[in-house]
């Protein structure tokens, strides 16, 4: 694979404070500067909104009725089978999304309409977000099972073994249901019989509902559309005749004279496109007119049908899709019931024989995390000694239980020891925020999920300046394999950014806005100076950041990104 898929730029419009920023970033490390609250960790929120996290309809702009973020990327290294599934061709495809005040969130991938899920799914594929308050993730041991099982690649072995577990659940139930007494199984079938009736009665399609909003607007305002139609068309059939004449003739006369000056060709060519342009735009009115008729009866069947939809929602949802779910398992459901007059002593065999399965195969998955566990916590020590450890160790302490659950029968708690002499304790009571912070720094690189975009936001946090240097080295280690974003306010982090882009906030009519510089190797200088406290080009802190981007830019040419690179070899 060549250069790691790269985020090329991100359009953000009335998001928090910003109301129209369009932002170009660049391979490597991008790192962003600026006062606390100059809107630094606003533009990584954008990022992460337009990559389906949550959306909280509080963050639209005052005055605006929505907010919308798009973020552009390369097309080159992205998986074949991705390209397919979301119809993406060309250079770069672009991902839009918005929320509206009533809380409506749309997204398209190349103006093609994606649902929710899909978004979210994708964006886990191309950007990795670290904020500050992921540090908590650390402190609760119940994420670490899910860390360590991604660093083992157990995704295929968790899928077999849930579908064992699910099917023992099932068996479970079978026998709940054959030792239900006659009238409580009639009573149990006729609830779940009427609730299909009401649901396949609606008959919902996925994604209906969506449709239907995108629809509606052209229904309710269709005699509206039909006559402004016609008059825009109207006004450009006009065209056709003298002014059309005017056009061709000064086409013809621009042609003759791009053939002395090739200048000229370019405003030759725009003519000649502004002329058919305009020809197909009258043809698409006609047409648009024609097919576009006010159907009072459409309307309200579509209105009928929206609040039919909303209702079945409300009681079966929240989402459509739910209540398609739902649908399905109450059909299940009934079977069970329907079957459940079957000999228990055949459920009870054949959980016998499925609870045997699911033993074998959560040994397997302890196993497995054993030997994971183990090589884990000797990268993860590896990584972050040189950030300013004397002796530290870390260890993912599995722990087994009689009780077997969803994801097998361990569970696994992070210790750590980030001093000589010290004993290996858990992460939340030994641990402090600068610790923590290099930590999670330390595990985002063994834990390389693939993602071409990594994001930090004040990965910093807590942490001095000396050992600053070794978070910026680490960073633009990692930036060497995948594109980087990071926001810092330590100058020695920032000083090994490949591009630099200061935030800051201004007042324009009465409404604060924020503003976002990419620098050149002059105002580098000045802005980091400024992060140490200095003023002026002639000041002892100007030349003390002179002194860290040259240091900074001599340590990057000497590093070897191999040395970072994240676990790459199967366990």
């Amino acid at each position: 694979m060549g250069q790691p898929l790269m985020l090329k730029s991100v359009a953000i419009n009335d998001f928090a404070i910003i109301s129209a920023l369009q932002l170009g970033l660049g391979p490597g490390l991008n790192v962003f500067t600026g006062e606390t609250g100059a809107g630094k960790s606003i533009v990584i929120e954008a990022l992460g909104f337009a990559l389906g996290a949550r959306g909280d309809a509080g963050l639209i702009r005052r005055g605006a009725q929505k907010m919308s973020v798009s973020a552009v990327f390369e097309t080159a290294d992205l998986p074949a089978a991705l390209a397919q599934k979301y119809k993406i061709t060309g250079a770069d495809f672009c991902i839009k999304r918005e929320l509206d005040r009533k809380g409506k969130s749309r997204a398209w991938i190349n103006d093609a309409h994606v649902l929710m899920a899909d978004l979210a799914a994708l964006g886990d594929i191309l950007a990795d977000f670290h904020g500050q308050h992921e540090h908590q993730t650390l402190f609760k041991p119940a994420a670490h099972l899910d860390i360590l099982d991604d660093f083992a690649g157990l995704e295929k072995d968790l899928k077999t073994f849930r579908a064992v577990y699910d099917e023992e659940r099932d068996i479970k139930a079978k026998i709940a249901a054959a030792q239900m007494s006659r009238q409580e199984r009639e009573s149990a079938l006729e609830l779940y019989k009427y609730q299909l009736e009401e649901i396949e009665k609606l008959s919902p399609k996925p994604d209906e509902d969506t449709q239907i909003e995108a629809a509606l607007p052209r229904l309710k305002h269709a005699a509206k559309l039909k006559e402004q139609a016609s008059s825009s068309y109207e006004l450009l059939a006009g065209m056709e005749g003298s002014a059309a004449a005017l056009l061709s003739k000064a086409s013809h006369t621009l042609g003759d004279m791009a053939g002395v000056d090739y200048t000229l060709a370019a405003a030759e060519s725009e003519l000649a496109s502004a002329l058919a342009i305009t020809q197909e735009t009258a043809r698409l009115l006609r047409a648009y007119h024609d097919n576009t008729e006010a159907d009072q009866q459409a309307l309200d069947d579509m209105l009928s049908r929206q609040d039919a939809l909303r209702k079945i929602k409300l009681k079966y949802g929240p989402a459509l899709e739910d209540v398609l779910n739902t649908a399905q398992d109450l059909k299940k459901r009934i079977a069970d019931l329907a079957g459940s007059e079957q000999s228990s002593q055949e459920f009870e065999a054949a959980l016998a024989n499925v609870h045997k399965k699911l033993l074998s195969l959560s040994e397997g998955l302890c196993a497995a995390r054993q030997k994971a566990a183990r090589k884990l916590g000797a990268l993860v020590a590896a990584e972050v000694a040189p950030l300013g450890f004397a002796q530290v160790r870390f260890e993912a302490a599995l722990e087994r239980s009689a009780d077997i659950g969803p994801k097998g029968a361990d569970s696994v708690e992070f210790l750590f020891s980030p001093n000589p002499g010290s004993s290996l304790r858990p992460l939340r009571s030994v641990a402090s925020g600068g610790e923590i912070s290099r930590l999670m720094l330390g595990l985002k690189t063994v834990l390389n999920n693939g993602t071409p975009v990594a994001v930090f936001d004040e990965i910093d946090a807590g942490i001095s300046g000396q050992t600053g240097k070794l978070v910026g080295r680490k960073l633009k280690a990692l930036s060497a394999g995948r594109q980087v974003l990071c926001v810092t306010h330590l100058p020695q982090v920032a000083a090994y950014g490949d591009i630099h882009f200061s935030v800051g906030k201004f007042v324009k009519d009465n409404n604060t806005e924020v503003k976002v510089t990419p620098l050149g190797t002059g105002e580098r200088i000045l802005e980091i100076a400024k992060m140490m406290g200095a003023a002026g080009k002639a000041s002892a802190g100007h030349r003390h950041a002179q002194d860290l981007l040259s240091e900074a830019a001599a340590t990057a040419a000497r590093q070897n990104p191999a040395e970072t690179t994240a676990n790459t070899k199967e366990i």
